[in-house]
């Protein structure tokens, strides 16, 4: 990878393009699914505002992002999204590794996610960085698979 990666946390004026990028990544996902992933369900403006978003560019151009929120003793990832053309490259990992640091200067105990148990892809990677799957939710958007990855004791 070639390209001049900057790293930022976003502000409002950034909803419209962490909103695109959501879609973009995500939509891969709804022929698996038979239905659009919640991610892409979300109004942007109004979590920009309520959670931390930190967007990686590469170049000029928005590649990746990520979303957390505090969530009891961890930190919540609510999202993290990599742009299709961009995916491969160690993005997300960047962007989970983030997460981590994020939570240790939070003095929180660990990172905490949740995925859909289709999203197979997605979990194995999850796995192959310490998350450990906490438990499996059947929902009506199917079975969610809440993980853990645990930092420091709680």
């Amino acid at each position: 990878m070639d390209e001049a990666i900057r790293l930022r946390r976003a502000n409002e004026s950034d909803a419209a393009d962490i909103a695109a990028l959501t879609r973009e990544a995500y939509s891969r996902w709804i022929a698996i699914l038979g239905r659009e992933p919640l991610p892409m369900r979300v109004d942007y403006h109004d979590a920009v505002r309520r959670h931390r978003f930190d967007l990686l560019h590469a170049d000029d151009r928005l590649a990746a992002l990520i979303e957390t929120a505090p969530d009891g003793d961890s930190l919540l990832i609510v999202n993290v999204a990599v742009r299709p053309g961009m995916q491969g490259r160690g993005l997300g990992r960047k962007l989970l590794s983030l997460a981590e640091e994020i939570a240790m200067e939070g003095r929180f105990s660990g990172v905490r996610l949740y995925t859909n148990a289709l999203m197979a892809e997605n979990i194995r990677l999850y796995e192959t960085l310490g998350y450990r799957r906490e438990r499996e939710e059947l929902r009506d958007v199917g079975t969610v698979v809440y993980m853990h990855k645990l930092l420091r004791p709680g």
